[in-house]
């Protein structure tokens, strides 16, 4: 999971970067301009990005707007700044902040992040090999062909048995083509 670390100065970034890196974060960027951060979230599946205020090209607010939805933010700022946060999705910790309670945040954070994409992975329909497909194919054809089913009534069908009968839906295909 990676972790991004944005500041308007970057030595901010890196003295946070720091901390995260020996409480066993590994993945961990330092930056100082929003653009940086975007480009580094669109290029990971997820992560969390700590950062301040206003970075040197972009608002906080604004950088929230650019982040995948795999990504999460906590914002750093003093509590007169964090009264104007707007989002609830934004967790905000205020400065000065201690050690361990931004470690424990952010690990809480990535472990949220990861939850979500297990989650978002489980409920995305399998990928079927060619071979999968034209199998299955070949059993909604012999039952349209058959049984006089439309294609969606075929795979209905398929599912249906596929069900009732705990059979993954290829097996469920194939034992329908092997009855033909």
């Amino acid at each position: 999971m990676r972790v991004m670390v944005a500041f308007a100065k970057l030595d901010d970034a890196k003295k946070i970067k720091n901390v995260l890196n020996r409480s066993g974060f590994d993945d961990i960027l330092a930056c100082s301009s929003a653009y940086q951060v975007i480009s580094a979230a669109n290029d990971s599946d997820g992560g969390v990005v700590v950062c301040g205020y206003k970075l040197a090209d972009m608002h906080y607010s604004e950088l929230y707007g650019y982040l995948p939805r795999e990504c999460s933010m906590l914002l750093v700022a003093s509590p007169e700044k964090l009264q104007d946060c707007y989002s609830q999705d934004i967790v905000c910790l205020a400065m000065p902040i201690h050690a361990q309670e931004l470690v424990s945040t952010v690990r809480m954070m990535t472990m949220d992040v990861a939850r979500e994409l297990k989650r978002r992975r489980k409920h995305q329909p399998k990928r079927r090999s060619p071979q999968e497909q034209k199998t299955l194919d070949a059993a909604k054809a012999l039952l349209m062909e058959r049984n006089q089913m439309t294609e969606a009534e075929a795979h209905k069908y398929i599912q249906k048995l596929s069900m009732d009968s705990g059979n993954d839906l290829i097996e469920t295909a194939e034992m329908i083509l092997a009855l033909e």
